[in-house]
């Protein structure tokens, strides 16, 4: 089963999709420049960034792959994604005071997908959790937790 959920990174949403056959975390770029760089445009920022890796010899973001995720207007778009090794070298490419936390974020990421894998009812407590984080409703989140079950 593959499943797509948001990660929160100081009040920033990034879309996360986990595949349980390769066992990986795949990570919207955009989402991540966004949350690095604070960029009014992330897309445009993530283009110029790809053409000057790409004069370097550098084609670490060229090279991810992209999958159909829900887009902030609600539609499936394709987007490009990484894996943790992808978004740490992305990382590294982005001159951002915030690099390091985003890198103990990510680690701590991994770190309760190994305890959801463990105890399953903390992906429902988690979920919970990143929902009120982005403002959604008591009502609107027992809604989301009861179709789930």
């Amino acid at each position: 089963m593959n499943k797509e959920t948001i990660a929160v990174f100081e009040a920033k949403q990034i879309r996360r999709h986990y595949d349980d056959k390769s066992e990986v975390w795949y990570f919207a770029i955009v989402d991540i420049v966004q949350a690095l760089t604070e960029s009014p445009n992330p897309q445009v920022y993530l283009r110029v960034l790809k053409k000057r890796l790409k004069a370097e010899g550098n084609e670490t973001v060229t090279n991810c792959n992209a999958l159909k995720m829900v887009a902030p207007d609600g539609k499936m778009r394709l987007t490009g994604v990484g894996n943790v090794e992808d978004i740490f070298r992305l990382i590294q490419s982005i001159p951002s005071p915030k690099a390091e936390q985003f890198k103990q974020w990510l680690a701590k990421v991994g770190y309760e997908r190994m305890q959801e894998i463990q105890d399953p009812s903390l992906s429902m407590d988690s979920a919970r959790e990143n929902w009120q984080k982005i403002g959604r409703s008591e009502k609107w989140i027992q809604q989301r937790m009861t179709e789930t079950i």
